[in-house]
């Protein structure tokens, strides 16, 4: 009995299953908030992981313990180069799910990128898709991340969807229009204060056993021959291991989404006047170059690896506050 008492993790073994490596470096984002706005907005971004810092800021929340007295937190550090917008994408949906309608892409697209997609344009494609306007639920932008404009020496760009949504079918089909072939900052998306969810690939830990993985507690010494290993598989009935039963195997590597982190600063390093970069640049990354964003907290992932920004799913605020901060110690 001892041993079996011995055999339940401490902290919840369930949260997330299964607890495989992800399929790709790159994470997926597949629910969108929806907006009563008129005029349509590409809610997601993206940016790389450079380091952390310190963020000295006034405490804006009301009811706080702390309401109005300076506060230190961890700040994440992203740098956050434009994204270039290759084409829209319209989606029909029935009782089977959702279906790709048509796909239309900028004539100018750079080489690098180019020879990662393939592309369906034809002549009319423009023409055939506008026509097809009325049986479309929904509209993405399709668009692609350079890690060499972050100052990384990665080639492949990312290519993702990023939904649109505000206004009717025909609008959002129309914003997306007029972006095509052009970078679209973080700053035209999202603003400093604003809360956004981030997606990322944690960082990966290889093969862990029980005790690492889930958090269960070691046996008592000489009470079997293993003191690392779980106490008890379950009962006699049934036969086999039931999935609830804590086991080693992989630990870290996997999808995760973090859920309303607030962007503190968001600003340029040419044009800003807080300084951000370290002296010599931040370990494993380097300097920060260009556009950036502090966030409040910490972020899933590893240095130089891409970090994709939602707009806020959750409990969005009617307005947006802008933080008070007073220094970044770096």
């Amino acid at each position: 009995m001892g041993a079996r008492k011995h055999s339940q993790p401490r902290r919840g073994s369930l949260a997330y299953l299964p607890r495989g490596r992800a399929k790709s470096m790159e994470a997926r984002i597949r629910a969108w908030p929806r907006s009563d706005s008129e005029e349509p907005k590409i809610l997601a971004h993206c940016g790389f992981k450079a380091g952390c810092v310190q963020v000295v800021s006034i405490d804006d929340r009301d009811k706080a313990p702390n309401a109005g007295k300076q506060l230190v937190n961890l700040g994440t550090v992203l740098a956050t180069p434009p994204v270039l917008v290759l084409g829209v994408r319209g989606y029909s949906k029935d009782h089977d799910g959702l279906h790709a309608e048509f796909d239309v892409y900028a004539e100018d697209i750079p080489k690098g990128v180019a020879k990662e997609i393939t592309l369906k344009n034809k002549e009319g494609a423009l023409e055939d898709a506008e026509k097809k306007i009325g049986r479309i639920k929904e509209v993405f932008a399709i668009v692609a991340a350079l890690p060499s404009a972050a100052g990384l020496e990665q080639k492949k760009p990312y290519i993702f969807e990023a939904s649109v949504s505000g206004g009717d079918i025909t609008k959002q089909f129309d914003h997306v229009k007029e972006l095509l072939g052009k970078e679209i900052k973080i700053d035209q998306i999202f603003e400093t204060g604003a809360r956004v969810d981030v997606a990322a690939i944690t960082k990966g830990k290889g093969w862990q056993g029980v005790i690492q993985r889930y958090g269960a507690k070691k046996k008592q010494h000489k009470s079997r021959k293993t003191v690392r290993e779980i106490g008890s598989l379950g009962p006699i009935s049934p036969q086999y291991v039931m999935y609830t039963v804590p086991r080693a195997g992989q630990m870290g590597f996997h999808q995760r989404i973090e859920y309303d982190k607030r962007i503190m600063i968001m600003g340029n390093t040419e044009d800003s006047k807080i300084k951000i970069n370290p002296k010599g640049g931040y370990k494993h990354f380097g300097l920060v170059k260009g556009d950036f964003v502090i966030l409040k907290g910490s972020v899933p992932g590893t240095y130089r690896r891409l970090i994709k920004l939602r707009s806020q799913i959750r409990n969005a605020p009617i307005k947006v506050i802008k933080p008070n901060v007073l220094e970044v110690v770096v």
